[in-house]
């Protein structure tokens, strides 16, 4: 019982995030729908994917400065009704440019949800349960990854996809009511806050920079992972054209095939929210990035339906692996304090990297083949995976993978006793 009551405020938290997730999912599903009724263009379309890296890489620079400074979890809670009232509002727009100009509204609450989010995990959580934690959010992610569209497509089929719309928002005010039940940690001076200017966000830069150069080896292993993510973005961008034009599939394969992932996915989550203690950091982070990488070299190299399902089921399965244990390596290295800040500056590293991959995978598919791109971007990938791994393993660097679970202190205590 007292076990299930130190869970009742990650809990809570969990299935706020979750609750959101699922909303995200169903608002992707109708709004690519509304793109495409008005213009019909699937460069239109296109353009969604664009829209967060570019209003990630102008908000990114003074994210963190504003964050670390105030209440993560009442940044939280503006961000999610800033989402509900604006996804409200699509259906209103009369054109296009108004549609992407709320788009941008909800990338910019987005940009700041996400490091807040990850800092308030941290404060929230104690480092001996963040494991699980992080093992449970990816169940709950993967889930809404099914969930979402299965509730989109079938709210857009029963009413409309202005109603589907009206109807996502309600999601997000149920993730305001569950984090209005969570404790607020932070004691928050409202007179030592400094005010937002350019020189404090270079001065926040410049703590940053402190923190690259007095943790390379946290920043090598974060870097390292946006990197290879960097890769799976690009890959994933040009997912529907290889699919349908390279391999051959229909629309109805395509649809199928994402479907199966998302099954995996759940799968692997499933399987690590309950075994996740067996798992050392350093094994979740190696196995789940070699094989997801694995899981797209079958992808670039398939020939058929049936290939690019055990690709697929693969790279879903161990994906949440490498998510799950990223994030809490992060957790526990990284200060809360700082963490907002250092949290946007990987972010825009990460946005910026995104537009140029995009840009140059664009050109190089039209240079070559699309197949030519995806497979020797699947082969980087895999020799990138390799030698990371290799670092994450090195024998003298086991410290940074610390859990500091209770058992492991006590573990200690008894030793010295001896």
């Amino acid at each position: 019982m007292k076990a299930l009551k130190s869970w009742k405020d990650p809990i809570l938290l969990l299935s706020s995030i979750g609750i959101s997730n699922i909303g995200d999912f169903i608002y992707l599903v109708a709004i690519n729908i509304i793109v495409f009724q008005l213009t019909g263009s699937a460069t239109a379309v296109a353009g969604l994917w664009i829209i967060g890296p570019l209003t990630n890489i102008v908000m990114k620079f003074w994210t963190g400065s504003f964050i670390d400074y105030r209440s993560k979890r009442r940044v939280m809670i503006v961000t999610y009704i800033v989402r509900a009232v604006f996804i409200c509002l699509i259906p209103f727009a009369p054109n296009m440019a108004v549609i992407y100009s709320i788009l941008v509204v909800l990338s910019v609450a987005k940009a700041f949800f996400n490091p807040s989010s990850m800092t308030y995990i941290a404060i929230l959580v104690p480092p001996e349960k963040r494991k699980r934690f992080n093992s449970i959010s990816s169940f709950t992610s993967s889930g809404a990854f099914i969930v979402g569209p299965a509730i989109g497509g079938s709210l857009i089929l029963l009413t409309s996809v202005e109603l589907t719309l009206w109807l996502t928002s309600i999601f997000f005010f149920i993730s305001v009511i569950l984090l209005l039940f969570l404790p607020e940690h932070e004691k928050i001076d409202k007179e030592t806050i400094p005010t937002l200017t350019i020189a404090q966000v270079v001065r926040d830069f410049t703590v940053v920079q402190k923190f690259m150069m007095h943790n390379k080896y946290v920043s090598f292993v974060y870097l390292g992972f946006i990197m290879v993510m960097i890769f799976t973005f690009a890959m994933d961008a040009q997912e529907v054209v290889f699919t349908q034009q390279v391999v051959g599939l229909s629309e109805f394969d395509y649809s199928l095939l994402i479907s199966i992932t998302g099954v995996g996915s759940v799968a692997g989550a499933f399987l690590l929210s309950f075994f996740s203690s067996k798992l050392s950091l350093r094994y979740m982070i190696t196995i789940g990035l070699i094989m997801t990488t694995v899981g797209y070299v079958i992808y670039a190299f398939s020939w058929s339906f049936s290939s690019i399902v055990a690709g697929f089921i693969i790279l879903g399965f161990f994906n949440v692996f490498l998510n799950a244990g990223i994030m809490t390596f992060y957790q526990n290295n990284v200060s809360t304090d700082i963490m907002g800040r250092v949290t946007s500056i990987y972010q825009l590293i990460q946005s910026a990297m995104q537009v140029i991959f995009l840009f140059v995978i664009g050109v190089t598919a039209d240079l070559f083949s699309l197949r030519l791109t995806i497979v020797t971007l699947a082969l980087v990938m895999l020799v990138l995976s390799i030698i990371y791994s290799v670092s994450v393993l090195k024998p003298n660097k086991k410290s940074f993978f610390r859990e500091d679970d209770v058992s492991g202190e006590n573990l200690n205590v008894a030793e010295k006793v001896k």
